[in-house]
């Protein structure tokens, strides 16, 4: 028999998903007989798998000791990253991330040990704010993604209760995010609001931008400004009023003025040869909270930006 008391970052989740993030070894079958058979009790009672943890609840675990060996053992993948971070700002709840073009966000099929969210823990690690041997059931984590060729903010938030809320800020649209990009051409309007559905080939990784709704197709909304126009390259500040993948590269190419740099959807136009990545960049973001945030109710009003845009700091190639 083993104790285990509920800190801070554990707490408001469900039983069950406790148990599979702090037991990774752990049948899920086994996990859900042992709470039936009151082999896992919360402040010594019988629960079930809906029960939310409190923090300073202890769980009583008549478990096997090989799960807790298991779930002990010592192998942080993140410490292969490297820990250098582009912080435009940083508290106690949140850090604001200048991501460069090139670097992924998350490990995918390609990765071997370099992504950005192991680049935050290995920082976070270093620090002292994050130990994986206290924290068993929560690590940091990105609020947001950007692709790997698109640079720009990410917010990483560092403890469960700053994710949870900074997620739901997410989906109420209640963060302000501005884009730099360059096309090709000028829009008619210097300044608009795209509408239009887009479609998704998960296959190719692609996306078709349609007038009209269709069956899986989702509504698509693009705000932009032109900024300046040289003759032929525009500079265009875009909002996105949704966000969805590749909306930007995909909205702008529809409209007849694909990004430059954009090998997916630039129609074949070759880039200047010093262009490595598609010229878009998140650069700008403003909290404009509608609802209570909670802790991070401090951050409404303000605004970040990113200290430098490449393209925007070239001169072959800057407007």
């Amino acid at each position: 028999m083993r104790t285990l008391v509920i800190k801070k970052n554990d707490a408001e989740q469900r039983l069950d998903k406790f148990l599979q993030k702090r037991f990774k070894t752990l049948p899920k079958a086994l996990m859900y007989k042992y709470i039936r058979k009151k082999c896992i009790k919360v402040n010594g009672k019988k629960c079930d798998m809906h029960t939310i943890l409190c923090e300073g609840d202890t769980l009583t675990l008549y478990i096997k000791d090989e799960f807790f060996e298991n779930s002990e053992q010592e192998n942080y993948e993140f410490l292969k990253a490297p820990k250098k971070l582009d912080i435009v700002y940083e508290d106690d709840n949140i850090i604001i991330i200048d991501k460069k073009p090139g670097l992924i966000v998350h490990p995918d099929k390609s990765y071997h040990f370099d992504s950005l969210v192991a680049r935050v823990l290995h920082y976070l690690y270093d620090k002292g704010e994050y130990d994986p041997k206290i924290e068993k059931a929560f690590a940091p984590a990105l609020v947001n993604r950007i692709d790997r060729n698109t640079g720009g903010i990410v917010i990483a938030a560092k403890n469960a209760e700053s994710l949870r809320i900074m997620n739901d800020k997410m989906k109420t649209r209640e963060l302000e995010k501005h884009y730099l990009c360059l096309v090709y051409g000028k829009p008619k309007k210097n300044s608009d609001i795209l509408c239009g559905h887009i479609i998704k080939n998960e296959s190719k990784n692609k996306v078709t931008v349609l007038k009209s709704e269709t069956e899986n197709s989702k509504e698509i909304k693009t705000k932009y400004t032109v900024l300046d126009f040289n003759g032929k390259i525009s500079l265009i500040d875009v909002e996105l009023l949704t966000g969805r993948t590749h909306q930007i590269r995909a909205h702008m190419a529809y409209m007849g003025h694909p990004l430059v740099g954009d090998a997916k959807y630039g129609k074949n136009r070759k880039a200047p040869d010093n262009i490595k990545y598609q010229a878009l960049y998140s650069y700008k973001l403003k909290f404009n909270f509608k609802t209570d945030a909670g802790i991070l109710n401090y951050l409404n009003g303000k605004e970040f930006k990113v200290a430098k845009v490449w393209f925007a700091e070239n001169e072959h190639i800057s407007i």
